[in-house]
């Protein structure tokens, strides 16, 4: 028999089929929820700038108000202020960040109050002309929407955060119509694993999700594209525009959280930051009205070139300022679609200047790659630029351009613009992603074969004498009868025994822990700990019994060496064999 038969590539969970229910189940809802805050986003647009009730989507930029602009966005910041000081201070900021810390330090439990409060918040925020996007919203509330159904469930805290990650995920794709994205979203941004355990299900939701939103929204791409295939001196184009894309992305980073810490210092209390935001904001509509809400209309002009280059520019200016001044102030709404703006202004610039391609192309390109420079998540931004355009010649620029940027940022930035927040707070998030050195080795790769045992027949005073006298090596042996594993027993079980007893009179059932061989280490590991032990023995199957080795905290050290010996040792080989 092949002894490496009972090993996997994956780990089997018997409750995958159930998860994946509940997932889909979230995936139509998380739909729902994205076109009541949509229909929010529009009814709130209407009523501020248009004095109507409807929920016809119309551009704050189309509005007759003049001056009295500058008002609006400042109302809209006080209501939302005092919605976050008396409802939930979790509404503010863009969802992202929020998300992340409920799944990594909350348990993946999010309240109710944050489902009801986070879209008609960013719905008042982005109708009043907040310079924002509504996935950040959608992506915290779908998350909500994924926990408040895992808390009424017997559910583990990982499989709560698979629902939660579902959620967010299958908002996000109602709203942009991008499925692919959002899984790599989720892969990149908020699961922190690969198993199929939480990948199939947040696979799943999104599927729903697209099929729903086909339903709700109609098909097809939010901006389709069609340039013109990319060629050798392209190659270089892609570069620069990747290095500027990730200097602009590092840029934007660096003053939102410089401007963060100077809203910190005003003698106010932060329930007003937001209308101090929101009047940067007016002033900067007044200027240039296109950099006011979603601009889901402007974003498609400048990837069709429908917007001059002196007319992007202000643009550019105009939402790079009045974006990060409003997200420092902690107001609520999302920041893809900002980025996604900013990106193609800086890609209608360079596209008058930039050789050896399509000039169509470049909004496209540094769209992507100044959005995955600054979320860290690099396929994201790619799988997302195609799902927005259905444009397959784009791809291998912004393949080439996307990497470039995220190179750049991972460089110059110790934090990603979603992680720093967290970071403030007390909390350090690592994302780089490797296979645990205890997952890639199995208990019989590093378990000692040669065991000292104790056979269950013998007296104590036998037992005493052999294995816990002057000579005795461990703390624990284990107790073998006809070659299968029947307990462990330790020193302090001897304490106070009858020694006419033999060795089996004193086990107890928590003395049958074991290992399989076939286990991985991290699991071995984990039972050490949980039951406070230094060594657990390995038996053949649960059917047998039959001793064939024991794993120690010192054999589990093996797989950390050999992982460092990979990392750090350096080789040359002078010869090739063949």
């Amino acid at each position: 028999m092949n002894p490496h038969h009972h090993k996997r590539d994956f780990s089997v969970n018997d409750r995958l089929l159930r998860i994946c229910a509940l997932a889909a189940v979230i995936g139509a809802v998380s739909t729902l929820a994205a076109a009541v805050l949509l229909g929010l986003i529009h009814l709130f647009t209407n009523l501020f700038f248009f004095g109507s009730l409807s929920i016809q989507d119309r551009s704050p930029a189309l509005n007759t108000l003049g001056a009295w602009v500058i008002v609006i966005p400042v109302i809209g910041g006080l209501i939302v202020g005092l919605m976050a000081r008396f409802g939930s201070e979790k509404i503010r900021g863009h969802g992202i960040p929020e998300a992340i810390e409920a799944i990594l330090f909350g348990k993946s439990r999010m309240s109710p109050k944050v489902a009801v409060l986070k879209p008609l918040s960013s719905g008042i925020v982005i109708g009043s002309g907040g310079p924002f996007g509504a996935e950040g919203p959608i992506i915290m509330t779908g998350g909500a929407l994924g926990s408040l159904i895992a808390q009424y469930i017997d559910v583990t805290a990982a499989e709560r955060k698979t629902l939660l990650v579902a959620g967010a995920a299958a908002g996000m794709t109602a709203v942009f119509g991008t499925p692919v994205a959002a899984v790599l979203l989720a892969v990149e941004l908020l699961l922190f694993e690969w198993r199929p355990r939480s990948f199939l299900p947040v696979a799943l939701s999104c599927a729903v999700a697209g099929f729903a939103r086909a339903a709700v929204f109609g098909t097809g791409a939010l901006f389709p594209l069609d340039t013109a295939p990319p060629h050798m001196m392209s190659l270089l184009s892609c570069l620069l525009a990747g290095l500027l894309s990730g200097a602009l992305a590092s840029g934007l980073s660096a003053s939102l959280y410089k401007l963060e810490d100077a809203f910190h210092k005003l003698p106010l209390h932060w329930m007003w930051w937001p209308a101090i935001g929101g009047l940067v904001v007016g002033i900067g509509g007044f200027i240039e009205p296109r950099a006011l809400g979603v601009g889901y209309d402007v974003i498609g002009d400048l990837l069709h070139g429908h917007i001059l280059i002196h007319a992007a520019l202000a643009i550019l200016a105009v939402k790079a300022i009045i974006w990060v001044v409003a997200l420092a102030s902690g107001t609520s709404g999302g920041v893809l679609a900002p980025l996604l703006m900013l990106g193609a202004g800086l890609g209608t610039v360079l596209g008058a200047i930039l050789p050896g391609h399509d000039a169509a192309l470049w909004p496209l390109v540094c769209m992507a790659a100044t959005l995955g420079a600054t979320l860290g998540a690099p396929l994201t931004a790619i799988v997302f630029a195609f799902g927005l355009t259905h444009d397959a010649n784009a791809l291998l620029p912004l393949l080439a351009a996307t990497l470039v940027a995220h190179g750049f940022s991972t460089v110059v930035m110790r934090r990603s613009i979603m992680t720093e927040k967290i970071a403030r707070r007390g909390y350090h998030i690592y994302r780089e992603y490797g296979v645990d050195p205890l997952e890639r080795y199995h208990v019989d790769d590093v378990m000692t074969r040669d065991v000292q045992t104790i056979d269950a027949a013998l007296p104590l005073t036998d037992v005493l004498t052999r294995y816990f006298g002057a000579t005795q090596r461990h703390r624990a042996y284990p107790v073998v009868r006809d070659g299968a594993f029947i307990g462990m027993l330790d020193r302090a079980a001897l304490d106070d025994a009858d020694h006419t007893l033999s060795a089996a009179d004193l086990l107890r059932d928590t003395s049958l822990i074991h290992a399989l061989p076939g286990e991985p280490c991290r699991l071995a590991a984990t039972r050490l700990a949980l039951h406070e032990l230094e060594r657990v023995p390995v038996i053949a199957d649960e059917t047998s019994m039959r001793l064939i080795g024991i794993v120690s905290r010192s054999d589990l050290v093996k797989p950390a060496r050999a992982h460092y010996d990979e990392e750090h040792r350096r080789e040359r080989f002078r010869g090739f064999r063949f």
